[in-house]
């Protein structure tokens, strides 16, 4: 939402919307229910002060804040120093960018902080904490450790104190406690740290083995890359700007991330603001009917990342191509996600070229999960520009994985405060894409 001259979150909105959530599962739930584990986007955060309360609405990582912040901080820390310290690639909208934004507006850097699903199961009773797979998006861990970098803290002048303590992936956070607590079905329940990054729970829901498959986490941002065993942080790596995500197990989420179908959202919403709409599924029925555009777009220009009349944006980046501007209306929807489709399809090759090329894995098979996967041209496009054989798994594949880290806690017990094993968290998962729930909902 718009607060002032800033894009935040709306705190309290999204603490009801869980409530609310959790109610109907109680009303629902024939038996108690054993655990409650919180996953959500990375990177974003909320400041508290001494009654462990917020002290304002978390910031969006939209807001143009960071542009300043990722500047000064260049200035500071070399990039190549930054990934040989994290192996994170660079994006503005990292934890880090944001920190630092906080210490340029005069903020108290003292304030204590934790990232939104951690907070969120913090409300709901857990410990303060951040989870490990969450914890690495930030830019600040030690790479190869879960510990918190305090070369990088220490050259950017902020509090390492003001840091939660980072715990593995399948932590029990602990009990359920407030006015949930007393439901019949909450008795019991205990408070788990998934993969608390939604995109490493998503991967980890993935029912594949062998070294032959990457995957696409398709939504809002499209998460591209393979999984590894071990951090990849090679000039090549570093060149192309890839980032060693924490994931499930020890395991490393090799990725980059890729402007996604945010482009699509954004320009459907700037048709309704003027009366019209489109649906995600019309507009891909209907492009479906037309020819290749004539030329692509440049999906990760910056400009494409900030909100506003996406329509214009794209077509001034048109227009600087010395390519014919689309029409502005609603009328255009279809040739405006041809275009989208096209570029993203395109793009999602290119990255999982360069990923092979420097992992020196051969890919035969790429996973699709997340809501873009519904989208059957889009995943046709992917499949031609890669030549890959494309596996379509579910829409909610980061609950499969959040799940199956509970599942995999839950079974082994106190043991689970080191963490889960990454076999284990698989074998829960490939169990829970074959329920019928799951394959009926593809």
């Amino acid at each position: 939402m718009e607060q002032g001259d800033s894009l935040r979150w709306d705190l309290d909105r999204i603490c009801r919307g869980v409530a609310k959530g959790l109610r109907i599962c109680a009303d629902f739930a024939e038996e108690g229910i054993a655990s409650i584990a919180t996953d959500g986007w990375a990177v974003d955060y909320v400041r508290l002060g001494d009654d462990g309360q917020p002290l304002e609405n978390p910031f969006c990582y939209r807001d143009e804040r960071t542009v300043a912040a990722e500047n000064e901080v260049a200035r500071l820390i070399s990039r190549e120093r930054l990934y040989q310290l994290t192996g994170i690639q660079f994006l503005r909208l990292n934890t880090l960018y944001q920190l630092y934004a906080d210490k340029l507006a005069g903020k108290n850097s003292g304030a204590r902080w934790m990232n939104l699903p951690e907070f969120v199961a913090h409300q709901l009773g857990g410990i303060p904490a951040a989870e490990f797979t969450n914890a690495t998006h930030t830019q600040l861990v030690r790479l190869g450790t879960q510990e918190w970098s305090r070369e990088i803290f220490g050259a950017l002048g902020l509090d390492v104190a003001a840091a939660p303590p980072i715990v593995p992936t399948g932590a029990v956070l602990g009990r359920l406690t407030g006015s949930l607590a007393s439901l019949a079905a909450f008795r019991d329940t205990i408070l788990l740290a998934p993969a608390c990054h939604d995109t490493a729970s998503a991967i980890a829901g993935i029912p594949a083995h062998d070294d032959d498959w990457a995957f696409i986490s398709s939504g809002t941002w499209s998460l591209v890359g393979t999984v590894l065993d071990r951090p990849c942080v090679t000039p090549e790596s570093f060149r192309e700007n890839f980032t060693n995500l924490g994931g499930v197990g020890g395991q490393v989420c090799f990725l980059k991330n890729v402007n996604g179908l945010w482009l699509l959202q954004r320009c459907v919403q700037h048709w309704q603001s003027q009366a019209h709409s489109w649906t995600a599924a019309e507009l891909a029925e209907e492009a479906a009917k037309l020819p290749p555009p004539d030329g692509l777009l440049d999906v990760d220009d910056p400009d494409l990342l900030l909100p506003g009349d996406m329509p214009e944006r794209i077509n001034v980046q048109r227009r600087r191509r010395g390519l014919k501007p689309l029409a502005p209306g609603h009328g255009s929807g279809p040739a405006y996600a041809n275009l989208i489709f096209h570029s993203l399809a395109a793009r999602y090759a290119e990255v999982l070229k360069t990923a092979a090329a420097v992992t020196g894995k051969k890919f035969k098979r790429l996973y699709i999960v997340g809501g873009g996967g519904r989208n059957r041209l889009l995943n046709r496009l992917t499949a031609e520009n890669t030549g890959l054989e494309v596996h379509v798994g579910s829409p909610e594949n980061a609950t499969i994985g959040n799940f199956a880290v509970q599942l995999a806690a839950l079974e082994r017990g106190s043991a689970a405060a080191g963490g889960v094993s990454r076999e284990t968290v698989s074998r829960w998962a490939e169990s829970l894409c074959a329920s019928p729930l799951v394959t009926s909902n593809r």
